[in-house]
């Protein structure tokens, strides 16, 4: 089955992951925005932030969002966890990255899997849990706004949320769709 999907969930959430596997599992091609956009600005991340400021990331982000939605074929692509702040890449995911699955994590979950990262932007302040919890109070409705399913991560092996979005991807699959998805 020919199938392109799309992950959100915050920073830390399992998108890159779940989605290198999944984009295995499906033999398809798996891009993850935020290497793509490291590729493409030169540097970090984090140091394009430093240097330039969110808005100016936020830009080159949507562009990449706007070519990728654009391109046909098989894929499964992981966002970056902010994706979602401008209506118009909200709006593209809804219509052109479908289906979208949300990688739900709570913020103290995602505080515990990044308490020891220290490349990640947003996070390099002095209390990043709380900052967790106030970016995902932001963004919880806004990865809920797009998404066609959602994925709960919690106590959920990666091979649990590839199997999960796998089995959602052949029940929404078109009668006649190429049959099932290789395993």
């Amino acid at each position: 089955m020919a199938t392109r999907c799309t992950l959100v969930g915050m920073p830390g959430s399992g998108k890159s992951t779940v989605g290198r596997h999944l984009a295995r599992r499906l033999g398809c091609d798996f891009v993850d925005m935020d290497q793509q956009l490291e590729q493409r600005l030169g540097c970090s991340i984090r140091s394009y932030f430093e240097a330039r400021g969110e808005a100016a990331f936020r830009a080159h982000e949507a562009a990449l969002l706007a070519e990728l939605a654009a391109q046909p074929g098989p894929i499964v692509l992981s966002t970056g966890g902010g994706v979602v702040l401008r209506a118009d890449n909200r709006a593209l995911l809804r219509t052109h990255c479908a289906p979208v699955f949300y990688l739900r994590a709570n913020a103290d979950e995602i505080f515990h899997r990044l308490r020891h990262d220290r490349k990640r932007p947003l996070l390099q302040v002095d209390n990043p849990q709380e900052r967790l919890r106030l970016l995902f109070r932001e963004r919880d409705p806004l990865y809920r706004e797009v998404a066609h399913y959602v994925m709960e991560t919690r106590r959920a092996s990666v091979q649990a949320l590839v199997s999960r979005v796998q089995m959602q991807l052949e029940m929404a699959a078109p009668d006649g769709a190429g049959g099932p998805v290789p395993g």
